[in-house]
């Protein structure tokens, strides 16, 4: 008898220590042993392998363990339960927490913490007043769980702030990190330094790293690596995730130099070949340098790289719209690999299929998202859907989603907004941001930029303004650039050219291309050709190697019949090496997508359709239009005006756009909606003789150029003929 309580004393001893270091080949074959040796009802060791397999994330073998187990205590249940929410079952966790006889305080708090990460406010705040009014004991990780729930709701963070004092959790670190996190989050970066620099000498590694990267989301890259510098100095712990925070302040200030000589120093520590910075050196450089390759480099010196290293590589490709086809080649290298995508896997293949204009790749990702379980409850992943739809053209589906997501936040508002304003439907964005302001939702910089947008498409002058003046007055937002160029736009747009002017002289800082492009514009389509060769002088100053305000002036010139300033400007260019951005559209057909360039001859089908298009020009030529020969900026002059005009309507009728609407109508079903995407705006030319091509064919064409969305339908196009 005393030889098999030894030898169970050990065998005990052995299985905590397969716990602690997640030893799951040895704690296999000491549950083999059990059920072959050992009495088969021992709650205790049944408990502890439930223990094993849940910190093993073997979910399927703790659950058997856990039915099979005639009497379960608290202790599996919570292994159990933080097994589950880990990996992202909440439902069935929570399942679970309401079959316990009595959960305790880490019961309540693992379940907290689960609803918190995915951002679920509503049943993380239900189970904090349910344990609240069991008068169960509340501790650091249950607070700052539920401020990690707050996300972004900064009056609730307020409050839970005052009730750590209030209830004496002041001393806390925990709290006080996820305090500095949420406050600066929210754009409240004095709060959160207020904090740090508050906790004297309670301060943990985590803290120093909350305030670093608190510096780094406020673009305060200098402050941040003060700070880590200081750490050096204390001789404090720098472990991954701080360094990887380092990196991400280098990031955001753009300082690429800085990053490539910290690299050397990770190089030399060993530290480059850890996922968590191999993470950060991946952003750096996908974001600052624009290289992808270096990208792969430090992707292909780790290796086992994590889902997070994945989601980054993903990330970094879907930075570019040349590159999204890699994005979806990484995330299916992902799931081949073994990794489950997460949200954000999710977000960013999305922003890839956005980029590529790919709604069947879209679908793909969406339906994935719906096998995965994440769509009802993933605000970030429903939040990329909608910008997805509306960037395929297709409103009433990111609609959809917007209306079938149970929680909403800003971003949620913000996106929809947006893409109503996009596509021209400014009523439907401006209603949309005052049901978001009736739901106490606090807007953004980016929503008034939306707002303004829709106002400006909609010529809503005064409510333009007024909303302008609310950002400051009512949010306390300080108007950025952006939305002084909305405000300009929406002048212009209005025939406010005068007021527009004054606006750009008396902004408070230089005004930049930004405004001046924007006054040209409105120049241009008003008339007033004196203003636009000021405007037109400011962006050539500004940028002269931009070849946009050359175009833009030309057309001016050409507008008016100043053929000799349309040479000078072209001769302007030469001189300079100024090269006009290639015009490139591409729409799918089939699940592919067919790229073409101006005067395209490599597509396989590029012979029939040209004969197609000839065909549809002499139709819509019979309708009424006219080649826009005039706001062509190759035009040139010389003798043989019949000869050049023909030279000129055969290169107008080979613009990529053109190229690709003939291609989406001949490939596609008889009044099947089309969209074609141009990396550069859609000129006025192209413009003109797609609404006729819509009205002759009978099918709605849309077209997604550098600056928004135009829906033809019956020649007519959602952008009034101005963009």
């Amino acid at each position: 008898m005393h030889q098999f309580s030894s030898a169970l004393q050990t065998f005990r001893q052995i299985l905590k220590t397969c716990i602690a270091e997640r030893d799951l080949l040895t704690g296999k074959s000491l549950h083999a042993m059990y059920i072959k040796s050992f009495v088969p009802t021992s709650t205790y060791l049944s408990n502890h392998f439930v223990l094993l397999y849940s910190k093993c994330r073997r979910l399927a073998a703790a659950r058997r363990v856990f039915d099979q187990t005639q009497e379960c205590n608290i202790f599996s249940f919570n292994a159990l339960i933080s097994a589950y929410a880990k990996e992202s079952c909440v439902e069935v966790a929570h399942q679970l927490f309401d079959e316990m006889p009595q959960p305790d305080s880490v019961s309540y708090n693992t379940l907290i913490a689960a609803y918190a990460q995915r951002g679920d406010i509503e049943p993380a705040f239900q189970l904090f007043v349910e344990m609240r009014e069991a008068f169960l004991d509340m501790d650091g990780f249950t607070l700052s769980g539920i401020i990690t729930a707050c996300g972004d709701d900064i009056g609730l963070i307020r409050q839970l702030h005052a009730l750590t004092v209030v209830a004496g959790f002041d001393s806390y670190a925990s709290i006080h990190n996820a305090l500095i996190t949420y406050y600066s989050k929210n754009g409240f970066l004095n709060e959160a330094q207020g904090i740090f620099y508050g906790m004297g000498e309670i301060k943990d590694e985590v803290s120093w790293n909350s305030m670093v990267v608190a510096y780094m989301q406020h673009r305060e890259g200098s402050k941040a690596l003060d700070l880590y510098r200081e750490m050096g100095v204390r001789g404090l712990v720098i472990d991954m995730f701080t360094l990887a925070s380092v990196l991400t302040a280098f990031t955001n200030v753009q300082d690429l130099l800085g990053g490539l000589q910290f690299h050397a120093k990770l190089i030399k520590s060993g530290y480059h070949q850890n996922c968590h910075v191999g993470s950060g050196l991946i952003d750096l450089y996908s974001k600052c340098g624009g290289c992808m390759l270096d990208c792969r480099k430090v992707f292909d010196e780790i290796c086992n790289p994590d889902l997070v290293l994945w989601n980054t590589m993903i990330s970094g490709y879907s930075l570019y719209e040349e590159l999204s086809d890699k994005a979806l080649e990484c995330f299916r290298q992902l799931q081949c690999v073994g990794h489950r995508p997460d949200d954000c896997s999710l977000v960013c293949v999305i922003s890839a299929c956005s980029n590529m204009s790919s709604p069947s790749q879209g679908r793909q990702v969406h339906a994935l998202a719906f096998k995965l379980d994440i769509p009802s409850n993933r605000i970030s992943v429903n939040n990329a859907l909608i910008a997805m739809y509306s960037k395929c053209g297709n409103l009433q589906a990111a609609r959809r989603v917007f209306d079938t997501m149970r929680v909403h936040n800003t971003v949620s508002f913000n996106s929809m907004i947006s893409s109503y304003a996009q596509h021209g439907l400014g009523f439907q964005s401006l209603h949309l941001f005052q049901r978001m302001l009736e739901m106490s939702f606090t807007p953004t910089n980016i929503t008034f930029i939306s707002v303004l947008a829709a106002c400006a498409h909609t010529g809503r002058v005064e409510d333009g303004k007024l909303y302008f003046n609310m950002m400051k007055q009512k949010f306390g937002i300080e108007p950025e650039a952006e939305h002084f160029s909305c405000l300009i736009d929406l002048l212009g747009r209005a025939g406010k050219l005068s007021e527009a002017e004054r606006l750009i002289e008396t902004l408070p800082f230089n005004p930049g291309s930004i405004f001046w492009s924007a006054l040209l514009g409105a120049c241009r389509t008003h008339g007033n050709m004196k203003l636009a060769v000021k405007a037109a002088n400011q962006l050539l100053q500004l940028e002269p190697s931009n070849a946009a305000p050359y175009v833009m002036l030309a057309n001016i010139y050409a507008d008016n019949g100043r053929w000799e300033d349309v040479a000078t400007v072209r001769k302007l260019m030469r001189d300079r090496g100024v090269k006009k951005k290639p015009g490139c559209s591409w729409t799918e057909v089939n699940r592919r997508i067919h790229v073409f360039v101006a005067e395209d001859t490599s597509h396989p089908m590029i012979k029939k359709i040209h004969e197609y298009l000839e065909e549809m020009m002499r139709k819509i030529k019979k309708a009424g239009y006219r080649p826009g020969i005039r706001s062509a900026m190759s035009v040139s002059v010389g003798d043989d005006g019949i000869r050049q005009r023909e030279e000129e309507e055969l290169r107008l009728g080979h613009h990529s756009e053109k190229l690709a609407v003939a291609f989406g109508l001949m490939s596609s079903r008889e009044g099947e909606p089309i969209l074609v995407v141009k990396n550069l705006r859609i000129c006025m030319d192209c413009h003109n003789a797609i609404k006729y091509i819509s009205a002759v064919v009978e099918r709605e064409i849309t077209v997604r150029d550098s600056h928004r969305f135009h829906c033809f339908k019956g020649e007519q196009c959602s952008c009034g003929d101005y963009w």
